[in-house]
């Protein structure tokens, strides 16, 4: 898969000491440093680039929530893929 695709990242962090929205700001930390284009949602992170490359982040961020001090993660992953490239505009320009 070179092409562009998109992937919709949602980590649910759990800690008995600290607040889950601390520990996403981790993982969007990891997502906004990637360099790959993405955009913030209410329930999930929505990333565009080459699919090897998202994954890798993908792992990237569930090791910050681990090392910000998570207990455990619950992660869902939505991905879309064509024959061509697969563009956040495509599906958010007429809303923005």
């Amino acid at each position: 898969m070179d092409n562009i695709v998109n992937i919709a990242l949602q980590i649910l962090p759990n800690s008995n000491t600290i607040h889950p929205y601390t520990l996403v700001d981790k993982a969007i930390e990891v997502i906004a440093a990637s360099g790959l284009r993405y955009k913030v949602t209410p329930f999930e992170t929505v990333m565009e680039g080459n699919y090897d490359e998202i994954m890798m982040v993908v792992k990237q961020a569930q090791e910050a929530c681990y090392e910000a001090g998570a207990d455990s993660l619950m992660t869902y992953i939505k991905i879309q893929t064509s024959r061509g490239d697969v563009s956040i505009d495509d599906k958010m320009h007429k809303y923005e």
